[in-house]
């Protein structure tokens, strides 16, 4: 009987961001790392997902850093480099002065759904084109810009892009010669959850 042979993926040190510096205005200022979408904190759910393929795991954050570390006492965590909450591309370029990987996979905190093997794919997807520095999840064929694997050379084209007050992801990224790597579920209805409706229409779709 011929035996079968588990093959390994491998990939580069790669460290895990959440994104969770927004002021969530549509939600009324919660913090939606530590709200329940499903039946975890995100949080809780996102770190279980990814802990065991990451070198560590960090939350981009202004706030709640003392109930992070209690629920997480591994996780680590930082702030952007500078005030005024200018959305995630900062996030993406502050990341780059604490993680010592040379990889960050950026992970949004009102994610609703992680591929298994999103980071070995995004890592695959990256080795597409030699000048490529990001690749983005995209999921039904939506790219989910904030859910993207960065390399650390990405930072003079963030930091050009937020010196010229240019904060759209999509513009940046293709300054970077971004690629994608695509994952289905047809399940899935909220790639994030961006109000009290949505988050009220995904619990509702989930116990159908």
């Amino acid at each position: 009987m011929k035996r079968r042979v588990m093959k390994t993926v491998s990939y580069p040190e790669t460290d895990v961001v959440i994104l969770a510096g927004g002021l969530a205005r549509r939600m009324n200022g919660i913090n939606k790392l530590l709200h329940k979408f499903d039946d975890e904190i995100q949080l809780i759910k996102i770190h279980q997902q990814l802990k065991s393929r990451a070198s560590k795991v960090w939350v981009n954050s202004h706030r709640d850093h003392s109930i992070y570390k209690r629920m997480i006492p591994s996780i680590d965590f930082y702030q952007d480099d500078e005030p005024g909450f200018q959305g995630p591309l900062m996030g993406m370029k502050s990341a780059w002065s604490h993680v010592e990987s040379d990889y960050v996979l950026f992970v949004p905190c009102d994610v609703t759904y992680i591929p298994k093997k999103v980071i070995s794919r995004l890592h695959q997807a990256l080795q597409r084109h030699p000048l490529c520095e990001v690749a983005v999840v995209e999921i039904n064929e939506k790219a989910l810009f904030p859910f993207c694997l960065m390399k650390r050379s990405s930072l003079p084209t963030l930091i050009q892009h937020l010196e010229n007050d240019q904060h759209s992801l999509k513009l940046c990224f293709a300054d970077m010669h971004m690629q994608r790597a695509s994952f289905k579920n047809r399940a899935l209805f909220f790639h994030s959850i961006n109000s009290f409706d949505e988050l009220q229409q995904h619990q509702q779709l989930n116990f159908l």
